[in-house]
């Protein structure tokens, strides 16, 4: 089974938990039987593995999601990587093709398109499995997944059926309606449009070339940047006229706030926090050090993070975009795929963070015109290089690094540092990576 998962978001409407490089689907919330926790991509990508082991998997993705789908899932994961946000029908196509040309996957064979972030259980799975076994018959060129509704939903499409059999031709699709008239969709056999279809590799390949001018996936790669946004739905989806849909019954949430989130948890404490007896429906998430503490609330989020704090009612939870875009600061913690760092102080002149490398990882070669750094070893030992001179480090060891000075850090433990950036003019921007000479 082939399955692209389309892995997008900004991190708005999971503040402070997300930020602009760390997506809600690369959250920790979901508990597992040993006591740590894994993410919505984490969750998808071992379901898909317990369904299917053999699946191909590939996720479509921006090349800020790039070393969070790595930390998470490791460098083995197939990833088709967008040079910059083109909407889905050019991110799909892109996909399409690595498939094809990267993978060299048959264009004959079918692959089933899905969101990264569903809450689902196995079965759906299983209905993608079917899905693509749907494809390959040729009956239609695409085969969308139509979730049987349970209740008048405002936020999704629908997608109305000519029939109830499980697999039917579909009659026409409908936008994200008013509630009244979501019933009446009910009313009629529709069924949630969740972003999830099938077609043959080839279908799609056909539908590219025919749209953009392009020999192969490296091609299309170089000229991404001027392609036309547009979305699948409107570059193909309104135009096919064969098309089915199969009925999925189980179970299948969209977490894209944090009403919708805390549903979805096991348990109402994550971190650090004391709930007294007065509470009732309140959730906490806290990935601080510091102790978090409610009393008398009721259907109240709180969550804390190096971003921020958030203190809501959880209905209104679901309205916190506008208030977050108002916010302009420094992200403060993201996982590479080295490791993760979280900014700890910030100064006129000087910024301090907490960097965690993996065992066996290390730091791209690289130099700063604009600022000093200091590095202090707090745990574990590895080596540094800088302007090529290796040298081995351990828990208290102190290491300078002027402007100018390419330099690295690799990990022989697990390695933890605490680095002083010291400049006027400190910039993620201000960095320019080398090749590191063996």
């Amino acid at each position: 089974m082939n399955i692209i998962l389309l892995s997008g978001g900004s991190g708005k409407r999971l503040w402070p938990l997300s930020n602009d490089v760390r997506s809600k689907q690369f959250i920790k919330i979901f508990k597992q039987p040993d006591g740590s926790y894994e993410s919505m991509v984490q969750r998808v990508y071992r379901q898909i593995k317990q369904v299917d082991p053999e699946a191909t998997v590939t996720i479509a993705t921006s090349k800020s999601q790039v070393s969070a789908i790595n930390n998470q899932l490791g460098e083995g994961v197939g990833i088709s990587v967008e040079p910059c946000r083109r909407d889905t029908f050019p991110a799909i196509a892109l996909s399409t093709a690595y498939l094809v040309d990267v993978l060299k996957v048959n264009p004959e064979e079918s692959v089933v398109v899905c969101p990264v972030d569903p809450y689902v259980e196995d079965e759906y799975f299983k209905a993608i499995k079917e899905l693509a076994h749907q494809a390959d018959k040729g009956e239609a060129n695409l085969v969308l997944m139509g979730i049987e509704p349970t209740y008048p939903s405002e936020k999704y499409g629908y997608i109305i059926p000519e029939n109830s059999e499980e697999i039917s031709t579909v009659s026409t699709f409908k936008e994200k309606p008013t509630k009244e008239v979501a019933e009446e969709y009910i009313a009629q056999g529709a069924l949630w449009n969740g972003g999830v279809f099938a077609y043959k590799l080839k279908y799609v390949m056909d539908i590219a070339h025919k749209n953009i001018k392009f020999d192969d996936y490296y091609d299309l790669f170089s000229k991404y940047d001027t392609l036309p946004k547009i979305s699948f739905d409107y570059a193909v989806v309104e135009k096919e006229t064969k098309i089915q849909v199969q009925r999925f019954r189980g179970q299948w949430k969209d977490l894209g706030t944090w009403n919708t989130l805390t549903e979805a948890m096991e348990e109402p404490l994550i971190g650090r926090g004391v709930m007294n007896e007065a509470c009732s429906g309140v959730n906490i998430v806290n990935e601080m050090d510091v102790p978090v503490l409610a009393m008398g609330l009721h259907d109240v989020v709180i969550s804390a993070s190096p971003e921020g704090i958030l203190v809501s009612d959880k209905e209104q939870s679901s309205y916190i975009k506008p208030f977050v875009e108002q916010f302009d600061q420094q992200i403060r913690f993201a996982e590479k795929s080295w490791g993760s760092y979280k900014v700890l102080d910030v100064e006129n002149g000087s910024l301090t963070i907490k960097v965690t490398l993996h065992e066996g990882h290390s730091m791209n070669y690289h130099s700063h015109k604009n600022r000093d750094e200091v590095w202090v070893v707090i745990q574990g030992c590895g080596r540094t290089i800088v302007d090529s001179m290796e040298q081995k480090i351990k828990t208290g060891d102190v290491v300078s690094i002027s402007a100018g000075c390419r330099h690295t850090v690799i990990a022989d433990t697990e390695l933890k540092l605490v680095e002083v950036q010291i400049g006027e003019d400190i910039s993620a921007d201000d960095k320019e990576k080398f090749q590191l000479e063996k």
